[in-house]
């Protein structure tokens, strides 16, 4: 993989001075070697052809490491070239004992080889340096002396002065000797961009480059992108990728100076920035400012998501790379802790954004991946809860395997209880019951190897039926507490049992029915009180806010209607509008204003709140089978109630009393007999409050309900 070192300065800070470069003066490669060794470069580059591996006879002179160092190849000051140092560390491999026992003791095999014994180690040594576009070859004469040439980790170094490459530019070194005796040495870099080591003062191509500063303020991330005036630039963000190409997120060409803004959710690990000006081969100024930051790092964690990929695969999809591990744990319904396996299974190893392979033999919803950094855990997710169903009252049997025994625990919050036993826990009072269910095949193998087994056994058979065993005695309690109650106390239990009685036949719990209305007068609210009381006996669960009003002051008028005609709907009830001058002229209100909240009006407030309610269903349609209409003769002629309103059936009460009696109770109305004695019940309560209500023809002359409204 290949090694970054801007890292390694942005570690340090922007500081000129706390990473220097060496310079070096001249155009001429060189070479030189550590104490006791002797070498020399050849003039002219050779062609790069390692070879095959051939066997060495005797001791040879081989490469061992390599390591690289950035320096400065300069004409002038302000004139420079960044260049790469490479230092190869030499050590000796093989005796002169094995040239020996094949009877070729003072021949000649090589560069390596010119005398047994006493004479020096020589090896040519091959360095190949690639950068695109270039590649180049330089081939070293090393030799050791006699006294320095034994096996051993390493005998010296040889170093090469130097190969010039691209600022930013991932380059490759190779090297291995002519003949080749082992497989060669190979080493890749990416070299820094001018903001990586601050070389803006030394490197030319540097001088016109764009510069970004990041600074971060309480929820935003500022990236200002320092060049002249009228200076076009490009930035782009991206996610880098350790398996991959990166991944572009934004990308923009400017002119200077900018400054870009981030929110702190956008920030991630792998987030880099690269800034160049918009020129014929321009350097590119790469960053990644956000590695180390926690924020980064939690919004990462929060990205990542595990994703199941059947039959037995699964995938931890993150936008960043990401050091985990993962195991699968046991969840039981109700919460509570997600029991590990670990052991029998383990944590492993995993690579985010690629397939891994569960050690199972089937899924079941109880079973969670968890994932963790470190020893922190980050993740938890039941993967198998979306195509399995919800959690289960299972509980899981842990199988141990040796070759002379096999066991059975149950795994629970407090550890694992051996099956059988007399704990007092759950699975331990039908631990002989749950072994038989293993053997008879009743529960599902979840895991198998040599050494155990996970088996996941239903447990609710036996929770129904300790439950049921519950249930039997609390009845048989209640019936002797009954029989007892009525031994002691004849009389009270009969009339309650008469109260019961009544109760049912008149329908407690029937269909649920909200009334609205427009408090137009005292009057007219006597009447919808007189109304309501009516109908509870049809019987009607009914709603209206004469009878809630201390409900009313606390949720507020629209709350209280918005949750009432929710229920009401909920349930299959219905809602009734009873239509007065006032809740019309409302209405007209309504509809004139486009269905924004008019004026107040003291009283009518509360009915305008209805209306917020109820209009939309009325517009989209959803009214007819959900909502009635009705009005009082005497006050309101159907014909008045706008057009809107009358997509839905208006009565006109009293007379036409057994329709809306009828369509009030829906299916569950009585036959004609029964119903004709409820409108007669009805109407003789009703009567008189609508007697009192009906006022003189002048009363109400404010309402304007006259034909001009337009909304016929």
């Amino acid at each position: 993989m290949p090694v970054p070192w801007f890292l390694l300065s942005l570690a340090l800070g922007r500081s000129p001075g706390v990473l220097s470069l060496e310079r070096l003066v001249g155009p001429r490669d060189t070479a030189r070697c550590s104490p006791g060794l002797s070498c020399h470069l050849w003039d002219r580059d050779v062609l790069c052809l390692p070879g095959s591996v051939q066997p060495a006879q005797g001791p040879v002179l081989v490469p061992t490491r390599l390591q690289t160092e950035l320096v400065l190849r300069c004409r002038r000051r302000t004139d420079c070239d960044l260049c790469v140092r490479v230092t190869i560390h030499l050590a000796v491999h093989g005796h002169w004992g094995e040239l020996a026992e094949e009877g070729q003791a003072g021949a000649t095999a090589g560069p390596g080889l010119e005398k047994p014994q006493n004479a020096p180690l020589q090896a040519h040594v091959v360095l190949s340096f690639q950068a695109y576009p270039t590649a180049r070859c330089v081939l070293l004469e090393v030799q050791v002396p006699a006294a320095l040439a034994q096996p051993g980790p390493s005998v010296g170094s040889l170093v090469f002065d130097c190969f010039e490459a691209a600022l930013g530019a991932e380059v490759r070194i190779w090297s291995y000797t002519q003949p080749r005796y082992q497989k060669e040495l190979n080493l890749t870099q990416v070299l820094p961009d001018c903001q990586g080591l601050e070389l803006q003062d030394s490197i030319q191509s540097c001088w016109a480059l764009p510069w970004l500063n990041v600074s971060t303020e309480s929820d935003h991330v500022r990236l200002l992108v320092e060049v002249s005036e009228e200076q076009r630039f490009g930035l782009s963000l991206y996610w880098s990728q350790v398996h991959g190409p990166p991944r572009s997120w934004w990308h923009r060409n400017l002119t200077g100076p900018q400054t870009v803004i981030l929110n702190h959710t956008d920030l991630l690990p792998c987030l880099c920035v690269q800034v160049w000006p918009l020129e014929p081969d321009s350097v590119r100024t790469s960053t990644c400012p956000f590695r180390e930051d926690p924020r980064a790092l939690w919004n990462l964690w929060r990205a990542a998501q595990p994703r199941l990929l059947p039959p037995d695969g699964w995938r931890l999809d993150a936008p960043c790379s990401l050091a985990a591990q993962a195991t699968l744990c046991w969840q039981a319904p109700g919460g509570g802790l997600c029991l590990p396996l670990v052991p029998p299974l383990s944590w492993e190893n995993i690579t985010v954004n690629e397939a891994q392979k569960f050690p199972l033999l089937k899924g079941h919803p109880n079973l969670c991946v968890q994932v963790r950094s470190g020893e922190k855990l980050q993740l938890q997710e039941c993967l198998w809860a979306d195509s399995l169903g919800p959690l289960k009252d299972d509980v899981l049997l842990v199988e141990t395997r040796d070759p002379h025994n096999r066991s059975l625990c149950a795994l629970e919050p407090a550890g694992c209880t051996p099956l059988p036993s007399r704990a007092a826990t759950r699975a331990a009072r039908v631990g002989e019951h749950l072994l038989e269910d293993v053997e008879s095949g009743q529960c599902l193998q979840l895991w198998d190897d040599d050494l155990g087994a996970l088996w996941a056994c239903p447990m609710d058979k036996y929770i129904h039926r300790h439950w049921a065993l519950v249930w039997l005695g609390c009845l048989l309690l209640a019936a002797a507490l009954f029989l007892l109650l009525l031994l002691l106390h004849k009389d009270p239990v009969k009339g309650w049992l008469r109260l019961l009685k009544l109760d049912f036949r008149f329908g407690a719990g029937g269909r649920r029915a909200l009334l609205l209305y427009s408090p137009d007068d005292a009057g007219f609210e006597h009447l919808v009180g007189a109304l309501a009381s009516a109908l509870c006996p049809l019987p009607l669960r009914v709603a209206v806010d004469l009878w809630s009003r201390r409900e009313l002051s606390a949720q507020g008028p629209l709350a209280w209607f918005h949750a009432q005609r929710r229920r009401t709907l909920q349930e299959g009830g219905v809602v009734v509008l009873l239509f007065s001058p006032g809740a019309v002229a409302l209405c007209h209100e309504w509809l004139q204003d486009g269905a924004a909240q008019p004026a107040t009006h003291g009283p009518q407030d509360a009915f305008a709140a209805s209306l917020s309610c109820v209009l939309p269903d009325f517009l989209q349609g959803r009214a007819p089978g959900r909502y009635l209409g009705a009005c009082f003769e005497g006050l309101l002629q159907p014909d008045a109630v706008p057009a809107l309103f009358r997509t839905v059936p208006v009565y006109s009460l009293p007379s036409q009393l057994p329709d809306f009696l009828g369509a009030l109770q829906g299916p569950r109305a009585p036959h004609s007999g029964r119903l004709a004695d409820r409108v007669r019940q009805v109407t003789q309560t009703l009567q008189p409050a609508l007697d009192n209500c009906i006022q003189p023809p002048g009363r109400g002359a404010g309402w304007d309900l006259g034909p001009g409204t337009g909304f016929e």
